[in-house]
C-alpha cells in the first residue's frame, strides 16, 4: 500500500481496496487482493495510519464489515436529474441534505429488516464518500484531500414515513430505521468518481443502470458544501444521491448494488421479528 494510503488520505497514484473484516471475532482492517480470495492484514486503520502485518487471510474465512463502525452518515436527495423526473419534483434551489444515524448502517451480506408495519419501502443504490481527515471550509478543488475512498451505499427508505415527514421539513424515520444504510463491500482508493457506472438489481433484474457523470452535485462540490457549514471528521460517509428507477423491495428480494471500481454490495430482505 502506497505511503498516502497509510496516512488516511486519498491515494491519487495507486488504487487499492481496503476491507473491515472480522476472524476469530477480532477485527481487522486489510487490503482485498486481485482475484478476491485473499486479504493482506494490517495493524491500525485508515484514518490514523496502517501498518503491513505480512499476514494473509483468506476471504472465506472471515466475515466482511461494514468499512467504517458506527460513521455519520449524510445523504444527498434529488441530485440526479432522472430521478428528480421520476419524483415529479424541481431541481431543489439548495442541497436538500439529511441523515442516516450509525445504527442504520450493516455491512455486506447482512440482512435489511423489513419494518413489521412497513408498507412501501425502496432501495436506492448510491456511490458513497469516505471522508479521510477533517475537513471544514474546504474548496471544490481540494476536496480530494480530504477524501480517502469510495464504498456502494443503498439509501434505504420508508416511502409512507418519509412523505408524511417531509410535509414537516424533517427527514428521519422514513431514512434512518435500522438496517436502513447497508454499506461496502471495501473503501476503494485511488477512484476518479466523475464517472463511474452505478447498477442496482433486485433478485438478478437491473432496475437502476447510471453514471456519476450525472449527478448535479459532483463529489468535490458535495465535499465543500457540507464543510462549509460544518466540520467533516474521519470515517464520515457521504450518500451522494440516487439515479432513476428506485423501487418498491420486500421479504425475499435480494437487492445489489454494484459500482465500477469498488465491487457489489449484496443483502437479503427479510421480514422483521417481534
Amino acid at each position: 500500500m502506497g505511503r498516502a494510503a497509510a496516512r488516511g488520505c486519498l491515494v491519487a497514484e495507486v488504487s487499492v481496496r481496503i476491507v473491515r473484516y472480522a476472524i476469530g471475532g477480532v477485527r481487522h482492517y486489510g487490503e482485498l487482493e486481485s482475484g478476491d480470495a485473499g486479504i493482506a492484514r494490517f495493524e491500525g486503520d485508515p484514518f490514523t495510519g496502517l501498518a503491513p502485518t505480512g499476514r494473509i487471510d483468506q476471504v472465506g474465512d472471515v466475515v466482511i464489515l461494514p468499512p467504517v463502525e458506527q460513521p455519520r452518515i449524510f445523504g444527498f436527495a434529488y441530485n440526479y436529474a432522472s430521478h428528480i423526473d421520476e419524483t415529479d419534483r424541481e431541481i431543489p434551489e439548495v442541497p436538500v441534505c439529511f441523515m442516516k444515524p450509525s445504527t442504520a448502517v450493516v455491512g455486506p451480506g447482512d440482512a435489511i429488516v423489513y419494518p413489521a408495519d412497513g408498507e412501501l419501502i425502496h432501495f436506492e443504490g448510491e456511490l458513497v464518500v469516505v471522508i479521510g481527515k477533517e475537513a471544514r471550509h474546504v474548496k471544490p478543488s481540494e476536496a480530494h484531500e480530504y477524501i480517502l475512498g469510495y464504498t456502494c451505499g443503498n439509501d434505504v427508505s420508508d416511502r409512507i414515513v418519509q412523505r408524511k415527514e417531509s410535509k414537516y421539513g424533517t427527514l428521519l424515520i422514513g431514512k434512518g430505521q435500522d438496517t436502513f444504510a447497508p454499506l461496502g463491500p471495501v473503501i476503494a482508493t485511488g477512484l476518479d468518481p466523475s464517472g463511474l457506472s452505478l447498477t442496482t438489481r433486485v433478485n438478478g433484474t437491473v432496475m437502476q443502470s447510471a453514471s456519476t457523470a450525472d449527478l448535479l452535485l459532483p463529489v468535490p462540490e458535495l465535499v465543500s458544501y457540507l464543510s462549509r457549514h460544518l466540520t467533516l471528521l474521519p470515517g464520515d460517509m457521504i450518500m451522494t444521491g440516487t439515479p432513476s428507477g428506485v423501487g418498491p423491495i420486500r421479504p425475499g428480494d435480494e437487492v445489489e448494488v454494484e459500482i465500477e471500481g469498488i465491487g457489489v454490495l449484496r443483502n437479503p430482505v427479510v421480514a422483521e421479528s417481534r
